[in-house]
């Protein structure tokens, strides 16, 4: 595998993970909201990433044992929890009103994960790096 590849490998972590931060903020920005443009309370989301094979690594012989990843899709969580408080304008009826299926919790574990996710593929890219230097220094 040639280093280009693998910069390429990195890349794909990289934005995959950026995307990955980019819903998480997303979903604890809305964490109150009961209404959006399209009715009802906000929908968490979440990112949902495949494996990408990679072209050209390591020819035949492994060419499944290195692969890029690419965001396949972004989910949305429709459930909610209904929350009594009578005094809300979004209040239904009965006074409960529709909030967002987002726990801040789980939110704030997942910005840890993909955080440390982004870190390691950091790492590799610099590892891939300092090979590549190395390698040209070599020719010195």
């Amino acid at each position: 595998m040639d280093f280009l590849t693998a910069f390429g490998i990195c890349s794909s972590g990289l934005a995959a993970q950026r995307a990955k931060m980019d819903v998480i903020a997303s979903n604890l920005a809305n964490v109150e909201t009961t209404r959006t443009p399209e009715g009802g309370p906000y929908k968490r989301k979440a990112v949902v990433l495949a494996a990408q094979p990679v072209a050209g690594a390591f020819g035949s012989v492994l060419k499944n044992a290195v692969s890029a990843v690419k965001i396949e899709k972004i989910t949305e969580d429709g459930s909610v929890k209904m929350v009594h408080d009578p005094a809300s304008p979004d209040a239904d009826v009965n006074g409960y009103v529709a909030k967002p299926n987002v726990n801040t919790i789980t939110e704030m574990a997942e910005m840890i994960n993909t955080s440390r996710n982004y870190e390691a593929v950091v790492t590799a890219f610099d590892a891939t790096k300092n090979m590549a230097l190395k390698a040209l220094d070599i020719g010195k």
